[in-house]
């Protein structure tokens, strides 16, 4: 396993935990594909231009409705695309092996979400979070 793929992998895994610890339970459910496969949510935050402590439920990051997700393989082979539903979850099923995840431009979006390694292993469905970003900033610009 390479290099860029094992800090994704910890990276994934260190926001899965803490996603976790502070779980929200008004937070959408992750679909699953039938079998192995990808699955996620896709959301947009900030949603207000200042943090407040505690937090605002009202500014919570929204679910992205229409997200197009592009998986491929290492080498840039196209091999599946998801869509976000009216949650802003999604799912494809894939046979196990190595993929990056390519989120594409949404409308009213600042730019895109970070592509994302993953693997599918064995029948596991693995659950990625991606984000985007809505440009909302405070007043010192963020």
């Amino acid at each position: 396993m390479g290099m860029r793929l094992r800090l994704a992998l910890l990276s994934f895994l260190a926001a899965l935990t803490a996603a976790s610890c502070g779980s929200d339970p008004g937070a959408p459910a992750i679909t699953s594909p039938p079998g192995p496969g990808v699955a996620g949510v896709v959301t947009a935050g900030p949603a207000c231009p200042v943090a407040q402590d505690p937090p605002d439920p009202a500014c919570a990051d929204r679910p992205v409705v229409g997200a197009v997700l592009e998986v491929r393989r290492p080498d840039g082979t196209l091999v599946a695309a998801a869509q976000s539903d009216g949650t802003g979850r999604f799912a494809a099923s894939l046979p196990p092996g190595e993929y990056l995840l390519v989120p594409q431009p949404v409308e009213g979006l600042l730019g895109t979400a970070a592509p994302q390694d993953f693997v599918v292993e064995g029948q596991a469905v693995t659950t990625l979070m991606v984000s985007y970003d809505t440009g909302i900033r405070g007043p010192e610009g963020g």
